[in-house]
């Protein structure tokens, strides 16, 4: 990747992906990942675009990668943990490694637009604890689901 600046016409341009979460067919969003078109691979930067009423994701939480968001236009509600908070342009939400779940949800009448920075580590573990799932994902290997209820911790390989 050769490019190392994108200009405010170019990312205007940009349409960006349509995504919709895996787990959650409401988390839809339109990602324009600016980290991705500039060769960025240890870390996400994603001007991410969610409509009235749409999620940002599935409840999640990781284990290993912290997670940040900047509200630039419109209001959601924030839910981390047990807790919901409103939250509108200007305010900033930090998500620590092995903290509590998290998702967005747009409460307002427009657009949410935010940038959302992540860690991409070669290897993490995250929970949606709502659907009783952990995601294992591995650099260079498919990402492994499986239901919290079937993971067991077994006394393997300790030293005598």
């Amino acid at each position: 990747m050769e490019k190392y600046v994108l200009t405010k016409s170019e990312i205007d341009a940009y349409p960006g992906i349509e995504k919709t979460h895996f787990l959650n067919a409401n988390a839809k969003r339109v990602n324009k990942s600016l980290g991705d078109l500039t060769g960025l691979t240890g870390l996400g930067f994603h001007l991410v675009t969610i409509r009235p009423g749409d999620e940002s994701t599935e409840f999640h939480r990781h284990y290993f990668e912290e997670e940040c968001v900047y509200i630039l236009s419109g209001c959601a509600d924030a839910y981390i943990g047990d807790s919901v908070h409103k939250v509108a342009e200007g305010d900033f939400i930090g998500y620590r490694a092995d903290g509590l779940a998290h998702k967005l949800v747009n409460t307002g009448t427009q657009d949410l637009a935010c940038i959302v920075v992540g860690q991409r580590l070669d290897h993490d573990v995250a929970d949606y604890p709502d659907k009783k799932q952990r995601i294992y994902r591995n650099k260079d290997m498919r990402w492994d689901l499986v239901p919290t209820e079937s993971i067991v911790h077994p006394d393997a390989g300790k030293k005598v």
